[in-house]
């Protein structure tokens, strides 16, 4: 019989239904406790990527969970920046911003980011994250994003920090290494999902290059990537061991790192929707719930680490 859709989904009904049932299921096995200093503190944010409802339902919601503020990308406009600082004031959260643009004329690209930071250190966020200049662009060209941020949080005192992202300037590990090696004032929010993706590996042969990296984090997006692939799609499968381990490994050395020397960390559960999130064929239908994902991701933070 051939595979058309209607075949397909009356194939795959059991495999909804299996779906389903991985929403709040129990874990496999004991959380690992990593120990701390009595002085390390760990603030753990909201993403509202994929979040289908109002900012003031998202930050109820994220309030609700138990996390300690929320990562959005800063707001262009008045009337959105009020209505965002009304609801984290309503939910007493803690809120960080992300700041990036598009474009691949370097001086239109570079302009309006300078412009986008700015406006965003005059709302005084916790941290601001930068999807920071593009892959192609020069050595040269990518280092002013840095240098401009540096400058930028000596001004105000606010944190700036650029990910560890695909198509951005610190898009692979070997690449990241030239920036860290050569900007001693260089600080990162690890997504190191982005860099299992484009090495094609869980970075066994990059260990020394990794380990720069997360002495230089100050904010983590703890999504968990694979081989050929920005995220797993359920991080309770027995599948993904392999991955989780590997990932909660590089995190137990930052956190090891900031614990020594008594500083904050901050992170955000980031798993993503489709394209990320892993759907089946014609239907679309995430094989994960989305927000039980990245709860699950916080409370195992809080059980490791504190």
């Amino acid at each position: 019989m051939p595979l058309n859709r209607r075949n397909f989904l009356k194939n795959t009904t059991l495999a909804s239904g299996a779906v389903a049932l991985t929403n709040g299921h129990k874990e496999l096995e004991k959380v690992k406790k990593v120990p701390t200093t009595t002085d390390f503190q760990l603030e753990i944010y909201a993403t509202n990527w994929g979040f289908q409802g109002t900012t003031e339902a998202f930050c109820k919601k994220a309030k609700d969970e138990g996390y300690d503020g929320i990562e959005v990308w800063a707001p262009r406009k008045t009337e959105d920046h009020e209505k965002l600082m009304n609801a984290v004031a309503k939910n007493n959260l803690k809120y960080g911003f992300l700041v990036g643009n598009s474009g691949s004329d370097f001086a239109k690209h570079f302009a309006d980011f300078q412009e986008y930071v700015s406006l965003a250190t005059t709302y005084k966020p916790q941290f601001i994250n930068c999807h920071s200049g593009k892959d192609f662009f020069s050595f040269e060209e990518n280092k002013q994003f840095i240098d401009f941020t540096i400058n930028k949080e000596k001004e105000n005192g606010i944190p700036i920090y650029h990910e560890t992202h695909r198509a951005r300037i610190l898009f692979a590990a070997h690449i990241a290494k030239q920036f860290i090696e050569q900007i001693p004032a260089l600080r990162l929010t690890l997504d190191i999902s982005h860099w299992t993706c484009v090495a094609g590996s869980l970075l066994q042969d990059q260990e020394a290059t990794v380990l720069k990296a997360l002495e230089r984090t100050e904010h983590v997006h703890s999504r968990v990537g694979l081989q050929n692939g920005p995220q797993i799609p359920e991080p309770r499968a027995p599948e993904f061991k392999k991955e989780m381990d590997a990932h909660f490994a590089w995190w137990d050395k930052v956190v090891e790192f900031k614990s020594a020397k008594g500083e904050k960390l901050t992170m955000t559960t980031e798993f993503g929707p489709s394209s990320y999130m892993w759907t089946l064929p014609y239907t679309k239908i995430p094989v994960a719930n989305l927000w039980e994902v990245n709860a699950h991701m916080m409370r195992l933070w809080r059980e490791r680490y504190l």
